[in-house]
C-alpha cells in the first residue's frame, strides 16, 4: 500500500477517511476491500475519463475479488439531470446490486454528485467511494456527501446529502487535465486559502507559479491544504446550518451565471473566479470588506491564471437568476463575504450594492 496523507471526516451522517497520495488509483482495490464492500460493485465514469482511467480501476478491483461492472455517462454538467440519475438506479438494479455491495464513482465533481446521488436513493443508500480525477473534485467535490442533481431553474436544486464511504485522492491523475479543468480546481483552491488563513493564503500566493505550471510539491501542497481545510468545516457542520455556508463563496454570483450564459458555455471554475472576484467588490460596496481586500483576491486569482472573463451577460436575467440561489430567504438574495483572510460572513444583499455591481460586470 502506498504512502499517504489520512484526512478523517468525521459527522453523524457517516465518519471516512479523505486519502491523499500519488499513486492510490493503484491501490483502490485494496482499499475498499479493507472496508468489507461486497464483490458486486459498479464503477460510474464517464466518456472522457473511461478511457484514461477505468480499466486500470476495473483491474484492480478484480485483482482484489470484486465482481466490477463499468457505467458510462456523457460527460458535462449537462448529464446531472432526472433522467440520467433514473437511469443510473435501473442499472444498479440490474446489476443486481445490494446494501453491501458499493459505488464507486470515478471522474470530477459531475460524477460525483450524479453517482453519489443515485447511490443515496438506490435501496435507500448503498456505499459510494469517490475516485476523483479532477482538481476540482480533489479539493471540494468530492468530500461533504452532498449530492444533487440540476433542474431548468437551476443547479444542485435537488439533492441529498449522502456521506461517502472513502475518498481517495491521486495527484498523479491530475497530470492530463485539460487546461480548463485545470482552472476549475484552481478557482475553488484559491476560495479555500481565503477562507481558511491568512498562513494558507501566503503560501498559495508564494505557489501560484508553481501550482500553474502543475508542479508536484505544489499541487501536492494546495490539494492537501484545500482538502484539510474542508474537512475541518464539513466535520463541525454537516448539513450546512452553520459554518458550511461558508464553502459558498463565490457561488451564489458564479451559479446565475452558468445559467444565464447555459450550463457549459463556461467551466464552473471560471463562474467561481468571477463569483469570487464579484463578492469581493460587493463586500467593499456593502462596507464588510476594505478595498485592498478585494483586489489581492484579484490578484491571487490573475495569478492561478484565472483571468477575468469577457463575456456579455444581463444583470436582470442573473438577478433573477440569483432569487433561484439556496441562501434565498424570503425571497431576499443572502451572499456570503469575505471580511479577510479567514474571515467571513453571510449578508442579506443590499440591493442597490447588487445593483450597481451587476451593471458593472454585465455588459450585454
Amino acid at each position: 500500500m502506498r504512502e499517504s496523507a489520512r484526512i478523517p471526516v468525521r459527522v453523524p451522517g457517516g465518519s471516512y477517511d479523505v486519502l491523499v497520495g500519488r499513486g492510490l488509483l493503484d491501490d483502490a482495490g485494496a482499499l475498499l476491500r479493507e472496508r468489507s464492500i461486497a464483490r458486486r460493485v459498479v464503477v460510474v465514469t464517464d466518456d472522457r475519463v473511461a478511457p484514461i482511467f477505468a480499466r486500470r480501476v476495473l483491474d484492480r478491483l478484480s485483482e482484489e475479488a470484486f465482481d466490477p461492472v463499468s457505467v458510462i455517462v456523457k460527460a458535462g454538467e449537462a448529464s446531472k439531470n432526472w433522467s440520467e440519475a433514473g437511469r443510473l438506479v435501473e442499472m444498479f438494479s440490474g446489476a443486481a446490486l445490494g446494501r453491501d455491495g458499493g459505488v464507486v464513482a470515478l471522474g470530477g465533481g459531475v460524477i460525483g454528485d450524479l453517482a453519489g446521488f443515485a447511490a443515496s436513493v438506490y435501496l435507500r443508500g448503498v456505499p459510494v467511494v469517490h475516485l476523483p480525477t479532477t482538481l476540482l473534485a480533489q479539493v471540494d467535490s468530492a468530500i461533504g456527501g452532498k449530492t444533487g442533481v440540476d433542474l431548468p431553474r437551476g443547479k444542485n436544486l435537488a439533492g441529498t446529502f449522502w456521506q461517502p464511504s472513502l475518498v481517495v485522492a491521486d495527484p498523479e491523475c491530475l497530470g492530463s487535465l485539460p487546461q480548463q479543468e485545470w482552472s476549475s480546481g484552481s478557482a475553488e483552491v484559491a476560495k479555500s486559502a481565503i477562507l481558511d488563513s491568512e498562513s494558507s493564503l501566503s503560501t498559495l500566493e508564494s505557489d501560484a507559479e508553481a501550482l500553474r505550471a502543475r508542479e508536484p510539491s505544489a499541487v501536492d501542497r494546495a490539494v492537501l491544504m484545500a482538502v484539510a481545510f474542508k474537512a475541518r468545516v464539513v466535520s463541525g457542520d454537516e448539513r450546512e446550518a452553520a459554518d458550511r455556508e461558508c464553502l459558498n463563496l463565490g457561488h451564489t454570483f458564479a451559479h446565475a451565471l452558468e445559467r444565464e450564459l447555459g450550463y457549459g458555455v463556461i467551466s464552473h471554475g471560471a463562474a467561481v473566479a468571477e463569483g469570487l472576484r464579484f463578492s469581493a467588490r460587493l463586500a467593499v460596496r456593502m462596507g464588510v470588506a476594505r478595498q485592498e481586500w478585494a483586489e489581492r483576491q484579484g490578484r491571487l486569482l490573475d495569478a492561478l491564471g484565472l483571468a477575468p472573463l469577457d463575456r456579455p451577460c444581463d444583470a436582470a436575467k442573473m438577478r433573477e437568476a440569483m432569487g433561484a440561489d439556496k441562501k434565498v430567504r424570503g425571497g431576499r438574495v443572502r451572499f456570503v463575504l469575505s471580511t479577510g483572510p479567514g474571515a467571513w460572513e453571510t449578508n442579506v444583499a443590499d440591493e442597490g450594492a447588487l445593483a450597481e455591481e451587476l451593471a458593472s460586470v454585465c455588459t450585454g
